[in-house]
């Protein structure tokens, strides 16, 4: 079979995730769900479908920056709305500046992302309190915002949250207005946006809203102006605020809260956060997991041959790699981290046609290496190779050396939980040093 290079080359790029609601995506979607520990998925869709239906919940989904966490959550939409629930998914970095992202930023962009999906599906609602707030803050920001009387509600907060993102010098003044009115705002979105569009939704045949709120995990560990931490300040302070909204939410948030003094009290806000590991390359003893790397296979070959069945796939291995021994190669070197997986299979493809030969791949990585190694202090190869040998780690400095660059990843696998040094730089000489 021939390999079509320019589906594979789209397939391939590393920073989009995969839709499984587009029929041209599904097949390359892979259920690592076997080799991470548990049914991550089914631990946020039970609450939802079978234990809280008709009540709110609120949850939070966290890991590693690419480990594969927006792909996941697509797929978990996907199976949400098969169970009748109308779902609505948010890209927050599109609509909320998270270098300084405050808590009516995260309300207001829910309810306009909210609305705006209602409104495609024939539900307009115009919340009044909401409506008259647009129309002070026009008036205090002189935006350049024209209140229409048969304007949509998603339009005008789209308005004025795509001018409060894309201005530093509007962002304070905006807030100044409507922090105050935190409450209202809430009160507002519950009472006047959720509940009657949950009971439109409901006499469609819906059971339900859910929110899934993606990108919050990218919010970074800066000060507030209070002086806490923005991630500690959203979901610790306001954390009450967030949890209240009247329809299932799912909030990604910073993996650092999970290493963080506050993590109790997350976990009684909110519950207990669901972590996506990587796909274990290795065991805790060092050796092969196995089963880790055959699903790592597929999912560079599901890329390559999307429409041939998983066991016929092996045989075309040769189509994209000299070797199957190449292939896994890639797999193994890649720790398991998904997006490393595809950017370091995406070089490939930038320097050559497949096959790819073994060589090149090792120049890939070599390279790969010489980037990450160039910023490693002595302290901290130190701390890795005590990574590689307890395979632990504990605290917030901890984390924002090791795992923030991605110099150590989180496994999980058949009720162990460990943590091990990105495979490319365990092979760096200055790793191996004593």
């Amino acid at each position: 079979m021939e390999l079509n290079l320019a589906q594979f080359s789209k397939a391939c790029r590393p920073y989009e995730p995969l839709d499984v609601s587009k029929a041209d995506q599904r097949p390359y979607y892979i259920d690592l769900s076997s080799v991470r520990g548990n049914k991550i998925l089914e631990a946020l869709r039970r609450p939802i479908v079978r234990l809280y239906t008709d009540e709110p919940t609120c949850q939070l989904f966290t890991g590693h920056i690419g480990c594969g966490k927006s792909t996941e959550l697509l797929y978990l939409k996907a199976l949400l709305e098969k169970d009748d629930f109308h779902v609505v998914y948010m890209e927050s970095r599109r609509h909320v500046e998270l270098e300084d992202a405050d808590i009516s930023d995260i309300l207001l962009a829910i309810a306009g992302q909210v609305s705006a999906s209602l409104e495609a599906s024939g539900i307009n609602i115009k919340p009044s309190y909401l409506m008259r707030l647009i129309q002070e803050v026009v008036e205090i920001l002189k935006a350049p915002v024209e209140i229409e009387t048969n304007a949509k509600f998603s339009f005008l907060i789209a308005e004025i949250t795509t001018t409060t993102k894309s201005s530093p010098q509007v962002r304070p003044r905006f807030r100044e207005h409507v922090e105050p009115r935190t409450k209202l705002i809430l009160d507002s979105i519950n009472n006047e946006l959720l509940t009657p569009a949950i009971a439109q939704l409901k006499a469609k045949g819906k059971q339900g809203l859910v929110a899934i709120v993606d990108d919050l995990d990218r919010i970074e560990n800066r000060l507030h102006p209070t002086g806490q931490l923005r991630p500690e300040y959203l979901f610790v302070t306001r954390a009450d605020q967030l949890s209240r909204l009247k329809c299932h939410v799912i909030y990604t948030i910073p993996l650092i809260l999970t290493f963080s003094n506050y993590i109790e009290t997350i976990r009684n806000r909110f519950g207990q956060p669901q972590i996506l590991p990587m796909v274990p390359v290795t065991l805790r003893n060092g050796s092969l997991c196995e089963p880790g790397i055959a699903l790592l296979r597929q999912m560079v070959l599901s890329r390559a041959f999307p429409q041939k069945h998983p066991v016929n796939r092996m045989d075309l291995v040769t189509e994209v790699f000299d070797s199957a021994e190449t292939l896994d190669r890639l797999c193994c070197v890649s720790g398991g981290h998904a997006r490393n997986l595809m950017i370091l299979l995406y070089e490939c493809l930038r320097r050559s046609d497949p096959p790819f030969a073994r060589s090149q791949l090792e120049s890939v990585i070599q390279s790969y290496r010489n980037t990450l190694t160039t910023s490693i202090t002595t302290d901290e190869w130190a701390l890795l190779r005590r990574v590689a040998q307890d395979k632990s780690l504990a605290g917030e400095q901890e984390y924002e050396t090791a795992l923030k660059s991605l110099y150590v990843f989180e496994y999980q696998y058949q009720g162990d939980r460990w943590y091990d040094v990105n495979p490319v730089l365990q092979e760096a000489p200055q790793f191996q040093q004593p």
